[in-house]
C-alpha cells in the first residue's frame, strides 16, 4: 500500500525541513512548497491525503486558500500557524481546516493529528461512495450533493465527513462526544462552533427550514439525529 501523501506548505525552511523529516521517519511521503502558487498548480497533478498549510503567506491569503482547498478540492486540511487567538482558530474552522495547531508545535502531537485525519476521512462505508435520502443523493466521491432535478451543490471535506456520520447513523442519536471521536478534533469551544457552522452549512445545501429543520434534528443538550431513510450505493 502506498504511504500516504502529506503536502507542506509554510514559507519557513526550518518549518518545512522539520516537517519534513519528522514526517518521513513517521512513514509518510510528503511534498514541500514555500509559496501558495507553487503548492495549488501542484494539486493538479498530485492528490495529498493531508495539506499543512501555515496561514501567512508571501504570495496569498491563507485562510482563503484554505476554503479554496476545502470547498474546491475536497482536501484534508490542517492550519499550522503562529496565530493562537481564538478567533482566528475558529474562523479557520468555519472556513473548511478539519483541525489547527499553533506554533511552536510538537512534531509527535502534527503526526498524532494528521493520522488522526486520514483514519476519520477513510471510514469504512455501508456500501460505496454515494449516499440518497429524501430526493437527494451526496456523492463522496467529488463532494457535491445532487438534487432530484440534477442540479449540484458542492461541499467541502470537512462538511462531508458531518454529513457521512449522519448518513451512516440514520435515525439515531448522534452526540457532540461521538462527534469529537469520529472526527479526531479537540475539545473545546472551537470544535463547538464549527459543528455548528457545518450542520448550519448542510442545512442550508439541503435546503432545509433553519426553524424547523426535516432532516438534521438538533436534540438540545444531546445531539442530532438525522431522520432519512438512506441507502448506499
Amino acid at each position: 500500500m502506498t504511504a500516504p501523501l502529506v503536502t507542506i506548505l509554510d514559507d519557513e525552511a526550518e518549518i518545512r525541513s522539520i516537517l519534513t523529516e519528522v514526517l518521513q521517519e513517521a512513514g509518510f511521503r510528503t511534498q514541500s512548497f514555500a509559496r501558495a502558487r507553487e503548492f495549488e498548480a501542484a494539486l493538479n497533478h498530485v492528490t495529498p491525503d493531508v495539506c499543512l498549510v501555515d496561514l501567512s503567506l508571501p504570495d496569498t491569503d491563507g485562510l482563503a486558500l484554505v476554503h479554496r482547498l476545502a470547498l474546491e478540492r475536497g482536501a484534508a486540511v490542517i492550519i499550522i500557524s503562529g496565530r493562537a487567538q481564538v478567533q482566528d482558530r475558529v474562523t479557520g474552522l468555519e472556513l473548511g481546516a478539519d483541525d489547527y495547531i499553533t506554533k511552536p508545535f510538537d512534531p509527535a502531537e502534527v503526526i498524532a493529528r494528521i493520522r488522526a485525519r486520514i483514519r476519520s476521512g477513510r471510514p469504512a462505508l455501508p456500501a460505496g461512495n454515494t449516499a440518497r435520502f429524501a430526493g437527494w443523493t451526496a456523492h463522496f466521491d467529488r463532494y457535491a450533493l445532487e438534487d432530484e432535478a440534477g442540479r449540484e451543490t458542492p461541499f467541502s471535506h470537512a462538511e462531508g465527513e458531518v454529513l457521512r456520520i449522519f448518513l451512516e447513523s440514520p435515525k439515531r442519536l448522534v452526540s457532540r462526544a461521538q462527534m469529537q471521536e469520529a472526527l479526531g478534533g479537540a475539545a473545546g469551544e472551537s470544535f463547538d462552533r464549527a459543528m455548528d457552522v457545518r450542520i448550519s452549512r448542510l442545512r442550508t445545501k439541503l435546503r432545509e427550514d433553519p426553524k424547523n429543520p426535516r432532516l438534521i434534528k438538533t436534540i438540545y443538550g444531546a445531539g442530532y439525529i438525522f431522520l432519512g431513510d438512506v441507502s448506499w450505493s
